[in-house]
């Protein structure tokens, strides 16, 4: 009986420190071969320098990095099975297109027949072929960007490390660069490991996102479960536009909780956390799963799937509409819909009514 493949990469227990700040605590990750995992977070979270650490370019303070199955922590980058796409582009001015794809290869004694064919087949995985005597400042900032992932692909190297490949393109652009990357990747078939702090760019291209912020591994799974059913409230927060409320727990028996919201009653499943009487938990529910009803001052929500507010304004971004609502505490509650939203809106300050089905609101305790 032959072993299973190991892991692309499995870090364990793995923690940077840069003096007394810590960059990585303890994270714990496992990325499967030809998998596109994203590395996603806010800026400063700690996602480059895991990227980093596992391309050999840092050293851990603690911990094991496995590529392939094997520990590489005693190599450098050139040694490891990594090969690195930096933000900046980084191609050499005076070379084409073909010298700067092939200038590793060159460098690593290649004959020059197998360089040509070598880089002939990468040019041909970016679309790239009709531009091999180009030099760089005759290309735009997208066809500069496939050169660079051209010039990784082309050192047959097993996995592809990509720190914020995109931030330098503008917003249509960066939209079709990552469809191509999805599709480079599916037709290589090696492992991508792509860091972005733009929540959109990782859910177009992730076969699985882990999320990083302020060195820890917050949560990781596929982009539908990170996006729909977040498990942690940071992840709420930063991905998508959720609604995040503050509420004590008044009743907690059975399989859900009676949590009290700016003096609403909402009910909401445990989904097997512990929560005891008077707890202080968070609750999320995502904007586009908010309907609001134009009500008269007299009405009430009782019936734990909606809450009393008072309308604020709307804001008509094209797609979608945002409705704003702020409840009796204060809190800020956003009901989005895809409409023009030309129908006639309630005063500022009238109140309404939020609501929302029972599988849409999640509870957090932490």
């Amino acid at each position: 009986m032959t072993d299973p493949t190991p892991p692309a990469v499995e870090v364990r227990n793995l923690s940077k420190h840069y003096g007394d700040f810590v960059a990585l605590r303890d994270v714990n990750v496992t990325i499967a071969a030809g998998e596109y995992f994203v590395l996603l977070g806010p800026s400063g979270g700690g996602k480059t320098t895991l990227l980093r650490t596992i391309g050999g370019f840092h050293k851990p303070t603690k911990g094991e990095i496995l590529l392939n199955g094997k520990s590489v922590g005693h190599l450098p980058p050139d040694k490891r099975p990594t090969t690195m796409v930096f933000q900046a582009y980084a191609l050499f001015p005076h070379m084409t297109v073909t010298q700067n794809v092939g200038y590793g290869l060159k460098v690593a004694g290649l004959p020059k027949a197998k360089i040509a064919e070598k880089v002939d087949y990468a040019l041909e995985q970016v679309g790239l072929s009709q531009f091999t005597h180009r030099k760089p400042h005759e290309l735009s900032g997208g066809q500069q960007q496939r050169v660079q992932l051209a010039r990784a692909i082309v050192l047959d190297r097993d996995i592809l490390l990509l720190d914020e490949p995109l931030a330098a393109l503008d917003a249509q652009l960066r939209k079709d660069m990552c469809l191509e990357l999805k599709h480079l990747q599916e037709k290589v078939g090696i492992t991508f490991i792509h860091v972005t702090h733009n929540q959109e760019e990782a859910m177009t291209v992730a076969d699985r996102i882990a999320l990083i912020a302020s060195g820890d591994l917050v949560e990781c799974g596929n982009a539908r479960d990170i996006y729909r059913a977040p498990q942690k409230a940071f992840t709420a927060s930063f991905v998508g536009e959720n609604n995040l409320l503050r509420g004590k727990v008044t009743e907690a028996n059975g399989s859900s909780v009676i949590v009290d919201v700016a003096g609403s009653k909402l009910t909401v499943d445990k989904r097997g956390l512990a929560v005891t009487d008077g707890q202080e938990v968070k609750l999320s529910i995502r904007s586009e799963c908010v309907t609001l009803d134009r009500l008269n001052g007299s009405d009430a929500a009782a019936d734990g799937m909606s809450i009393m507010g008072a309308f604020d304004e709307s804001v008509y971004l094209g797609l979608t509409t945002s409705h704003l609502v702020h409840l009796p505490d204060g809190t800020e509650m956003v009901s989005r819909v895809i409409a023009d939203s030309d129908d006639s809106l309630p005063d500022a300050g009238a109140s309404v009514r939020l609501s929302w089905k029972p599988s849409d609101i999640r509870l957090h305790v932490n």
